[in-house]
C-alpha cells in the first residue's frame, strides 16, 4: 500500500481532541486523492467533492453558512446522515476561495466533523485578499513514494520489514542495492510504481513521465500571475531537471535571457507547489541551522526518476554496480535527498548543506541532518576515508561525535582520528537506509 507512514499520521490526526481540519499539501499526482480514499474506509460516513467540478463548488458558493453546506452536500451526493464518523474531503479546494475561507468555520461550529483538504497549486493561488484561516487549520505534506513503499508495492515485503527494522543481513546486501537501483531508476511518483511493479519495464513508463511533465508544464498557466512569469515557469520546467543536484544561479539559468529576479520568483512559486526546492548552504557547524541565502543554492525536483528520464540518464543508470558513478555522483546525491525527505511529513522541511567559505579552500559537505539539538554531516560518496576531506573538516569544527556516509556498500561503523586527536563515529549506511536515518542514529 502507497503511503502506509502517511496514513499512520491521518490516524494520528484522527485521534485528536481539538482536532482542526486538515490540509493535505503535495504536488500534483503524487498521490493525495489515494491516500484519502484509502484511509475513508475506516469512516462510517464518507463525503468527497472535488471543486474542479462546478457542482461541487457551487454548494460553496451559492451557501453561506456551514450547516447549509453541509446538508447540501449530502443532498448532492446522495448520502444519509447516520451515527458514527464522517469524513469531509475537498479536494483541490484552492479553486473556491469560499470554500478556503469556510474551513474556519467548520472548526468552529463543526467540531465533530473530520476535514481533509488538498490542492496541488493551493498556496500559489490562494487570493491575497482571502481571509485565510491562520492557525485553524492543519497540514500535513505528501511526497513520491519512499524505498519502502517501493518495495511494497514490488511484492517485496519480507525485505520492507527488514529495512524499516534495520536489519538487512549482510547477505541480501546486493539484493536489496539491486531493487534500490531500480527505485532510483522508476523514481518514485505513485503511477509510475504501480505500473513498473505490474509491468517490470522501463519502456512502458515514458508515458507516464510524458504526461507528469506536460501536467507540470500546463499548470504553469495557473501558477504565473502574467504572461512574463509564465515563460520563466515553463523555460525551468523544460529545461531545469538537468540541473538536478547542482548548484545555480539565477541570472540566465538554463542558458536563457531571464534575469535573476524574475526567475528567483518563479523558483519560489515552484517551491510553493512542491515541485522543487532550491536547498541554501548553511556556515555553521552547530544549531541553529541558519541558510545563507545570499550563496547560490543546489537544485533539488520532487522526484529522481523524473530527472533521470528528463536527462536521458535511464540507459547509464540501468545495471550499474554503483550510482555514485553516474553524472558526477549527482544522482547519488539526489536519491539520497529525495529520501532523506521523506522522513518528515512536515510542509516546512527542508535539505540544507554545509559550506567553507574560506579564502582559497572551499569545502562542502552534501547536507546537514538536524538530530537532537546537532548537526550531523551527511556525505554521499563510496570508496575509503580519504575521499571524505570536507567532512573531516567540519569534523574538527563541530562538536558532534557522529558522521554519516551513504554509499553502495554494506552497513559498517568506523572510528576516526581527526588531526587534533579528537575521535569521532563515522556510520557507512548503504543508500537504501537514507529513509531510516534517524532510528538508525538513536540505535547508536
Amino acid at each position: 500500500m502507497f503511503h502506509r507512514k502517511i496514513i499512520v499520521q491521518l490516524r494520528r490526526w484522527a485521534e485528536k481532541t481539538a482536532r482542526k481540519p486538515l490540509i493535505i499539501r503535495g504536488a500534483r499526482q503524487v498521490g493525495k486523492t489515494t491516500v484519502v480514499m484509502e484511509f475513508a474506509k475506516e469512516f462510517d460516513v464518507f463525503l468527497s467533492l472535488n471543486l474542479e467540478r462546478h457542482e461541487d463548488k457551487q454548494i460553496f458558493e451559492t451557501h453561506q453558512s456551514t450547516d447549509d453546506v453541509l446538508t447540501a452536500i449530502y443532498l448532492i451526493k446522495r448520502k444519509k446522515k447516520k451515527a458514527g464518523r464522517t469524513l469531509l474531503f475537498i479536494d483541490e479546494i484552492q479553486n473556491s476561495q469560499k470554500a478556503v475561507a469556510l474551513l474556519r468555520f467548520f472548526f468552529e461550529d463543526l467540531p465533530h466533523l473530520y476535514i481533509i483538504a488538498a490542492g496541488s497549486l493551493f498556496e500559489s493561488l490562494i487570493n491575497t485578499h482571502i481571509s485565510f484561516p491562520v492557525g485553524r487549520v492543519e497540514y500535513l505534506a505528501l511526497r513520491p513514494c519512499s524505498f519502502s513503499e517501493f518495495l511494497d508495492a514490488m511484492g517485496e515485503e519480507p525485505l520492507r520489514d527488514a529495512l524499516l527494522s534495520k536489519n538487512i543481513p549482510v547477505a541480501i546486501h546486493n539484493h536489496a542495492m539491486k531493487l534500490f537501483n531500480e527505485y532510483v531508476l522508476v523514481g518514485g511518483m505513485p503511477e509510475a510504481v504501480a505500473l513498473y511493479a505490474e509491468k517490470r519495464d522501463l519502456i512502458a513508463l515514458q508515458h507516464v513521465y510524458d504526461s507528469l511533465l506536460t501536467g507540470y508544464r500546463n499548470d504553469s498557466e495557473k501558477y504565473a500571475r502574467n504572461n512574463s512569469m509564465r515563460g520563466v515557469l515553463r523555460h525551468i520546467l523544460t529545461y531545469g531537471w538537468r540541473y538536478a543536484g547542482q548548484r545555480i544561479k539565477f541570472e540566465h539559468f538554463a542558458n536563457s535571457n531571464y534575469k535573476s529576479r524574475e526567475m528567483s520568483e518563479a523558483f519560489q512559486t515552484l517551491e510553493k507547489a512542491m515541485i522543487a526546492e532550491l536547498s541554501y548552504p548553511t556556515l555553521s557547524t552547530e544549531p541553529p541551522m541558519l541558510p545563507d541565502l545570499k550563496k547560490s543554492p543546489k537544485l533539488l525536483w520532487l522526484d529522481t526518476g523524473l530527472v533521470n528520464y528528463v536527462a536521458g540518464l535511464q540507459q547509464e543508470l540501468f545495471g550499474i554496480a554503483d550510482i555514485s558513478q553516474s553524472w558526477k555522483g549527482l544522482i547519488a546525491e539526489h536519491i539520497v535527498a529525495q529520501s532523506l525527505l521523506t522522513t518528515s511529513t512536515s510542509v516546512s522541511a527542508k535539505r540544507n548543506f554545509w559550506l567553507r567559505d574560506a579564502r582559497n579552500s572551499q569545502a562542502e559537505v552534501d547536507f546537514i541532518h538536524h538530530h537532537n539539538g546537532q548537526l550531523l554531516p551527511v556525505e554521499v560518496k563510496s570508496g575509503d576515508n580519504s575521499k571524505l576531506k570536507s567532512l573531516q573538516l567540519f569534523m574538527e569544527k563541530s562538536k558532534t561525535q557522529v558522521a554519516i556516509r551513504f554509499w553502495n556498500q554494506p552497513f559498517t561503523k568506523n572510528l576516526i582520528t581527526l588531526p587534533s586527536r579528537e575521535k569521532y563515529t563515522l556510520l557507512n549506511l548503504p543508500y537504501y537506509y537514507a529513509e531510516c536515518i534517524e532510528t538508525i542514529i538513536n540505535c547508536e
